[in-house]
């Protein structure tokens, strides 16, 4: 276990690097670790992950990050932490004042270094999608949520792991997240062992958030049993990005069988549906996995809908346009709209083009025999 935990750690460790940014706002400089993914390309966009706490949260988030990414489960991100070494330094950085609850000194200036020297440097550096997120412990995360009380929020998405509040920082949070007319995700999570303080008010500001009926905000909530203030938090940051990317993930089983099988509506509107509301969530559009083709496939068969086919095979040929998806979902509707020259010559057309998922050069080859079988040819 000992031998795999430090492979891990130095495979995760291979991928980072210290960057050090000097900081006009701080008039100091500043240690930020950057994780840039394995594949990055410069015909892609990444969203970025804002790690505060990095010198101890920023592998976790970014094993996370790799891990879900590997399984299609959320988008490959770009990571970028800053580091808070002395609790010192760290309560500097993220002072308030008592009277209003609001940043001072030091903190006011660190609030200005995210904002307008940390953001700046990745996205000059690096192509980078609109969607941000921030992720703070105790008192970070209470400085992540003065983010939100911007008239344009730096952030979409908000990761609190038992967060310190300030003086009157629930009843702001409550009142902004019922004001927005934009799309944002708001994590809150606190522990069974939680310093009670802390844990108190966290299920105070989560009752009155389970109340929250504005469609805009994606909000989760998680009270951990057999976890207390510092562990929740290798708990809670695969639970937050589980959650605040399940939109980004194929289409699985269960979603299968209790909403596209239901459906009262067209299964490939529910495809394009989906892959527009992640457009518009994280800003970037995401190719339609293999995987959502056959399971739509699979529910088109199921209706009496033979036009989704032909959608569908015009989806396929931009999406993948080398393989014989477009010519095996085209062969198809063909033969259910009784053309079944049109058919044959669609499945012989798909014998040279690559294979995806089930759909062979031994299949499309099958599929035109039995048609010169069926129809004497």
């Amino acid at each position: 276990m000992l031998l795999v935990a430090f492979v891990c750690f130095s495979f995760v460790n291979a991928q980072t690097k210290i960057e050090k940014l000097t900081s006009k706002k701080l008039n100091e400089t500043r240690d930020i670790q950057l994780y840039i993914p394995e594949g990055y390309s410069e015909d892609r966009v990444y969203p970025i992950i804002v790690v505060l706490d990095a010198h101890y949260l920023f592998e976790s988030v970014v094993a996370n990050t790799r891990y879900y990414s590997y399984w299609d489960e959320m988008p490959e991100c770009i990571v970028v932490g800053v580091n808070q070494y002395e609790k010192e330094d760290r309560e500097k950085d993220v002072a308030f004042a008592d009277a209003s609850g609001l940043p001072e000194e030091k903190g006011a200036k660190f609030f200005e270094f995210i904002g307008m020297e940390l953001i700046p440097f990745v996205e000059k550096n690096y192509n980078t999608a609109n969607f941000k997120m921030i992720i703070g412990h105790d008192l970070t995360a209470n400085f992540a949520n003065y983010y939100l009380f911007k008239e344009v929020p730096l952030f979409d998405a908000y990761i609190n792991l038992s967060p310190y509040f300030a003086p009157k920082m629930e009843e702001r949070i409550v009142k902004r997240l019922e004001e927005f007319e934009t799309k944002k995700f708001y994590y809150l999570a606190t522990a069974e062992e939680d310093t009670k303080k802390a844990a108190k008010r966290i299920r105070s500001l989560n009752e009155q958030l389970s109340a929250l009926k504005n469609e805009n905000i994606f909000y989760y909530y998680d009270d951990f049993t057999e976890a207390n203030h510092n562990s929740l938090a290798v708990q809670a940051i695969p639970r937050a990005m589980s959650q605040i990317f399940s939109m980004y993930r194929p289409i699985s089983v269960k979603e299968y069988k209790e909403k596209i099988v239901t459906l009262k509506t067209s299964p490939y509107l529910y495809l394009t549906d989906k892959y527009q509301t992640i457009k518009d969530l994280f800003g970037f559009e995401k190719r339609v996995s293999v995987n959502d083709f056959m399971a739509i496939y699979s529910a088109v068969r199921k209706t009496d809908n033979i036009e989704d086919l032909k959608l569908l095979a015009k989806l396929g040929k931009k999406e993948y346009p080398d393989t014989a998806l477009f010519h095996f979902f085209m062969g198809e509707y063909h033969e259910k709209e009784g053309k079944p020259k049109k058919a044959l010559r669609m499945y012989q057309n798909g014998f040279s083009m690559n294979s995806i998922d089930f759909i062979t050069k031994d299949l499309m080859l099958d599929k035109a025999d039995k048609l010169k079988q069926d129809f004497g040819w």
